[in-house]
């Protein structure tokens, strides 16, 4: 073997920083891993992994091009380790709640990681309807899933993503990386000899429903009637047989059993003349769903000299959801270049556009406009087909098909007349440019910008149950942000000591500007517009302007590349907070000790140790127009609303302090690598809304309060345990735990006393405990005694109520883990990726609504008992304290209704354990000798699946579920999921 030196270039910031390092040993083909591997941290900066004191995990390109999704950040979940990508399982856009290292601060919408583009931060804010998952009976509308910054981002120009996990790790983004930060790098040219490269890549897929809930097809529509003779019957509308039947939404009806009776008639729209046979369809619900079809086209052109690096793509995606009608296209335009002017100066710009549109998006919850009340409702003996016609004969456009309840809205009118448009226009980009005043000194000036242009529709025709004259809403969302920085560099070197030093400062405004305009009931129905509005409300729109005012520093030093620190520094200026609390200080350390060479213990079999630690503190500030009494525009033109908040013009920064070590190790020629973290975050003085005395004026008020920590373990293992010349295998693992605690909450809540941070649906409540943790989910439970066995009311034989609500679960999980394997042989290439989560509780609406409507199969129980009685299995409390069986019999729809009551979270609630194939692909690339002809230098054709399988005992669709309220992904609650999706897709990439 030998040892060479060479100069690497590491293209930092500022393009500036030149270091002499000693190159791997790499003779052998079996040496396969590098240990100076060169990542992206904050401000851009490259630095060589070796030298950080913190985690830095960069996920390659590959992972986003050859396992296509329509958010790109799905393709993250299960490869690194502390990171969660909770979705919202609303529709194809897939907007993402990614976070790391659990919960820091009280508010879900808080915890969310930072995202970063070409090193210019992203705003990644997302407009909700303002309407909560769970509806029924508000006469309201229903939460869209639109999409977010994230799904704008076109995988094919993702050159590679940086996680960074940690407060430290983020520490020069200031209070936005707080949670840590997400690095993007987009793909520049790198073509050889100036030639040209044109790249192709076209994917085509197919979803279909990956699971479905337990539904029973035994039992049809009732309520355990019995006709004169004693039998239990079902009669559409009172007949011979006996009263209406069918006007219910329960399935404790007559057994399928060749019976006839008198049913529902799609011809007449009434009651059938003569009696029908009594049967199921079995595919009424799922029946309605259709494969989903994907398309996505991309071509990138690019080319580089020694002075000049180009590149350029294009890329149009189209998606037909599973649910009929339902969709969205997108177009990306991306170009990059990078000119070297003189040997001191250097000018680069990368610019991305998106254009993203949609006729008709899904809504999701619980209420009438949402296909998944339509099947929770959805009773086993009616045709699916009944209601393709959507409008009654003579009615079209007033009057529809929904035969069974007033309040449940036709499927088809659901799917192709309340349509939830939307056309998305996002720029990003950023123009900068770098000067090199000597070998030592350098400048950088940067100006990045992401400007927004959103316009939505909405449409409810006549007769929705919500609209009985219909409605139109109209939104227009304008966000810009402009980001500057200025940088100066300086490094030196020492002998065997270096040293790198940033300062800079960046100013960053944002300004957001939403104009709603509302058509509450139509002149003439099925002319969408607002002239043709019964009443039009126009909601001024408010302003949301903040302002940040920024310098730093960094100062990294090493010792003969073995020892290495960093030392920052940051001082914001909020326009958020008042004149006197506005600039805050927050700063941080890191060190990383290479053993190996330290040591000396280098050898074939023990390639590389090293030990890092770090320390960081730092400041977030509060939402615009916190600090001051602000009127909101009200729905009445010229009116507005008096705040019902007291602000307090006194709040402090909120403080994150983060303490991490750790440690990582390669051996057997580095084909074995092992790495190692624990941490604790702190969070204190978080800015809440804590209640007021009624008779203040005011429910709340704004408080600085609260003290949560986080520690957790991270671990990741990848190796190489088989490499030829012919066949390879790469594996790579990762597991994590958080542990959160929630260690003071304001006085208010002391004692027993709690903090409710969210309710979902009036009985699911999120409550912090000083004790407890973030994500506790608490409501009431059955009322049990000293041995456990459900207690039932003597009387009534139904559970007994309890008088409090008690903590049911958490919402988060004990440990997640990931797999994934890597097999090539030859020219063919096998990967799959398993993951999963051990623990994590959700409730589940669904759930209770259908069992409490006997539409699931454990819901069977009891029915061939006589009478349709049932008796609950437990005991009653007797006069004198003791207890014995239960033997009160009740009818199974009342037992069903009560036990599993949407307030019993006890009942409703599962555990959200699984295990996923979460990823598979087989690949074939054809040998250059085959390619050479047609002027190709690369040809793969792959098949691909995405979702393919999985283990859960949850059971609804999905165990990793939240509610879409508003634009808040809440996790731990199921509130009309709509089913997710089993990929499977075809890929073609070819490069000549």
């Amino acid at each position: 073997m030998r040892k060479t030196t060479q100069k690497v270039v590491m293209l930092s910031l500022l393009g500036l920083i030149s270091i002499n390092v000693a190159a791997q040993e790499t003779a052998k083909k079996d040496t396969v891993k590098t240990i100076d591997e060169v990542v992206v941290t904050a401000l851009g900066i490259k630095r060589q992994d070796k030298s950080l004191g913190y985690v830095a995990e960069k996920v390659d390109s590959k992972i986003f091009e050859t396992i296509q999704n329509n958010n790109w950040a799905q393709g993250l979940e299960g490869r690194v380790a502390g990171l969660k990508v909770q979705g919202t399982n609303a529709g194809p856009l897939g907007s993402s709640r990614i976070t790391l290292r659990g919960e820091k601060t009280f508010g879900f919408a808080g915890n969310y990681a930072l995202i970063v583009v070409d090193g210019v931060p992203l705003s990644n804010s997302t407009t909700g309807t303002g309407t909560a998952a769970y509806g029924a009976g508000t006469g309201g509308d229903l939460p869209v899933d639109l999409g977010d910054g994230l799904n704008s981002i076109n995988p094919d120009d993702i050159e590679s993503v940086t996680v960074l996990k940690g407060a430290s790790a983020a520490a020069l983004y200031g209070s936005r990386a707080a949670n840590g930060a997400l690095m993007i790098t987009t793909k520049s040219g790198k073509s050889k000899n100036g030639s040209l490269r044109v790249a192709f890549n076209s994917t085509l897929s197919f979803d279909s429903v990956l699971k479905w809930p337990d539904y029973q097809y035994e039992y049809g529509q009732g309520t355990l009637a019995k006709n004169t003779a004693g039998q239990f019957f079902y009669s559409y509308q009172a007949s011979a047989d006996g009263v209406n039947t069918g006007g219910t939404s329960s399935a404790f009806g007559p057994k399928f059993n060749g019976q006839y009776y008198f049913q529902y008639d799609p011809t007449t729209g009434g009651q059938s003349a003569e009696r029908q046979l009594w049967r199921p369809y079995t595919d009424n619900v799922k029946g309605f769903w259709e494969t989903g079809v994907t398309s996505s086209n991309n071509v990138s052109v690019e080319s580089s000299t020694d002075k000049t690096n180009f590149r350029t793509s294009l890329t149009f995606l189209d998606n037909k959801w599973m649910m009929p009608n339902t969709g969205f296209n997108r177009f990306n335009g991306q170009i990059s270049l990078d000119h070297k002017v003189t040997d001191r100066f250097r000018i680069s710009t990368k610019f991305n556009y998106a254009n993203t549109k949609s006729d008709n998006l899904p809504a999701t919850g619980y209420n009438n406009q949402s296909i998944s009340y339509f099947m929770i409702f959805q009773n086993p003996n009616v045709d699916l087909d009944w209601y393709r016609p959507i409008w009654k004969p003579g009615q079209e456009e007033i009057d529809q098909i929904h035969p069974f309840s007033s309040f449940i809205d036709n499927p088809y009118l659901i799917a192709y007349k309340m349509l939830n448009g939307v056309e998305k226009k996002l720029i990003t980009g950023n123009v900068t440019a770098t000067y090199d005043f000597n070998k030592n000194f350098g400048v950088m000036l940067r100006s990045g910008v992401e400007m927004l242009d959103e316009e939505r529709t909405v449409k409810r025709p006549y007769s929705s149950a919500n609209y009985l004259k219909g409605f139109y809403r109209e939104q227009y969302i304008k966000n810009n942000e402009f980001n500057n920085d200025l940088l100066f560099t300086y490094k030196q070197d020492f002998g065997k000591f270096n040293i790198n030093a940033n300062a800079g400062a960046s100013v960053r405004y944002n300004e957001y500007v939403m104009t709603d305009f509302r058509a509450e009931g139509l002149k003439v129905a099925g002319d969408y517009s607002l002239n043709n509005a019964l009443a039009l409300i126009t909601k001024v729109p408010k302003p949301n302007d903040q302002q940040m005012d920024s310098v730093y520093g960094l100062l990294s030093a090493n010792y003969d590349n073995k020892v290495f620190v960093d030392v920052t520094g940051r001082n914001d200026w909020s326009s958020t907070l008042n004149k006197d609390n506005r600039s805050f200080f927050y700063p941080s350390v890191s060190t990383s000790f290479i053993l190996s060479d330290i040591f000396k213990l280098t050898s074939s079999k023990f390639n590389y140790w090293k030990l890092r630690a770090s320390w960081a503190k730092v400041g977030v500030g509060t939402s615009p127009y916190n600090i001051d009494k602000y009127y909101t525009p009200s729905d009445f033109v010229g009116s507005v609303l008096t705040p019902t908040t007291f602000i307090s013009p006194n709040l402090r920064p909120q403080e994150n302090t983060n303490i991490e070590a750790g440690m990582d190790l390669a051996v057997l020629k580095n084909r074995l690598n092992y790495n190692f973290t624990l941490y604790q975050n702190t969070t204190v003085d978080e800015i809440l809304a804590v209640t007021t005395p009624v008779e203040s004026g005011y429910s709340s008020r704004m408080i600085n309060a609260g003290e949560i920590r986080n520690r957790g373990i991270e671990m990741g293992l990848t190796g190489n345990p088989i490499k030829t010349q012919n066949f390879a295998w790469n594996v790579s693992a990762n597991w994590s735990m958080n542990r959160n605690k929630v260690m003071s909450l304001p006085e208010e809540y002391s004692g027993e006393n709690y903090y409710t941070i969210s309710t979902v649906a009036g009985v699911l409540y999120y409550n912090a405990v000083v004790g407890g943790s973030l994500g506790d989910l608490y409501g009431f439970k059955l009322v049990r005694n000293a041995n456990g066995e459900v207690v039932y009311d003597a009387t009534t034989g139904l559970p007994a109520r309890p008088d409090k609500i008690e903590k049911v679960g958490n919402a988060f999980p004990k440990w997640r883990a990931g797999l994934q394997n890597d097999f090539k042989y030859k020219n063919w290439q096998l990967s799959f990726s398993f993951d999963g989560q051990y623990g994590g509780m959700a409730y589940s609406q669904t759930h209770h609504k259908m069992s409490e409507q006997g539409k699931l199969e454990h819901t069977l129980m009891g029915r061939e008992n006589p009478n349709g009685t049932i008796v609950g299995q437990g005991v009653i409390l007797n006069a004198d304290g003791t207890y014995s069986p239960n033997t009160k019999a009740v009818g199974l729809a009342a037992y069903y209704g009560d036990y599993y009551r949407r307030a019993n979270i006890e009942t409703n609630t599962f555990d959200t354990s699984f295990v996923k194939l979460r990823d598979a692909r087989i690949a074939y690339s054809f040998s250059k000798e085959v390619i050479a002809p047609l002027k190709l230098t690369e040809l793969t054709l792959s098949i691909f699946g995405k979702n393919l399988w999985m283990w859960t005992k949850f059971p609804m669709f999905d165990p990793e579920v939240a509610a879409l309220n508003d634009s808040t992904i809440t996790p731990g609650a199921e509130i009309g999921q709509l089913p997710s999706a089993r990929t499977v897709g075809f890929q073609l990439n070819l490069k000549f």
